[in-house]
């Protein structure tokens, strides 16, 4: 009877954290009211939510997602063309459990790796 899930990462600075959602990635707010220490974001079908953690020592942050997508090849270049940083052992490649994949990390250091079937 599940139907979805809506990861929680941390973050240290909501300012920070949405301009990269937002501007890097093509993340959307999600609704309109804004909460304190507490951000929403869309993109497509998913959503993230982060909160607010301003002790975060982005080195000892082991945060992460996995997002799918199908159009992976499509996904990696518009970041490419944004100028994202992609993580420097996470360029798109194919791998040996049937995905292509990339990862990067975000401002405080929370990896989001996204896949998509190769089969």
């Amino acid at each position: 009877m599940l139907t979805s899930i809506h990861p929680k990462l941390p973050m240290r600075n909501i300012a920070i954290t949405k301009e990269y959602y937002l501007n890097r990635l093509g993340f959307k707010p999600l609704g309109t009211k804004e909460y304190d220490g507490y951000l929403m974001l869309t993109k497509d079908h998913i959503q993230i939510h982060f909160f607010q953690f301003t002790a975060l020592d982005p080195k000892e942050n082991y945060g992460q997602v996995y997002i799918r997508s199908d159009d992976i090849e499509q996904l990696y270049q518009s970041l490419l063309e944004n100028r994202t940083t992609i993580h420097p052992n996470g360029h798109l490649q194919n791998k040996p459990w049937g995905q292509k994949e990339f990862s990067l990390l975000d401002p405080d250091n929370n990896l989001l790796t996204f896949g998509q079937d190769i089969a």
